[in-house]
């Protein structure tokens, strides 16, 4: 990284914490796996594409030039936030959304026979 004016300590502390987001994330999709567990993924990777952002573009910045321009800085810095909302409507969504109608649960049975059956278990005592 210090090829393009970052110390790695500023690599690590901006990407460290997205890096562990999608690894317990991960780790807990497969322990745990929601009803749209391609919008989770989606969303741990939409926000580590959002923590790279700055040094992708100073990459980019050095490859064509483009580092005088303000308005070029501009651009990205309402980019990335806008990135990391992104991420976190993914994973909104993927929060409230329910499992398709035609889906099944892991055992087989249809999604929402499952889900009420595992309620029921739950609601007792």
């Amino acid at each position: 990284m210090e090829a393009i004016g970052v110390p790695w300590f500023i690599v690590v502390r901006y990407l460290g914490p997205p890096l562990f987001l999608l690894a317990v994330g991960g780790a807990l999709l497969v322990w745990r796996r929601p009803a749209r567990p391609g919008l989770v993924w989606a969303a741990l990777v939409v926000n580590l594409l959002a923590a790279a952002l700055p040094f992708l573009w100073i990459a980019v910045q050095l490859l064509t030039g483009l580092g005088e321009a303000t308005v070029v800085g501009l651009v990205m810095t309402l980019l990335q936030p806008g990135v990391v909302v992104v991420a976190w409507l993914l994973l909104l969504w993927a929060a409230v959304s329910r499992s398709r109608p035609g889906g099944t649960a892991p055992d087989g049975t249809g999604a929402a026979d499952s889900e009420d059956a595992k309620r029921a278990a739950e609601n007792v005592g």
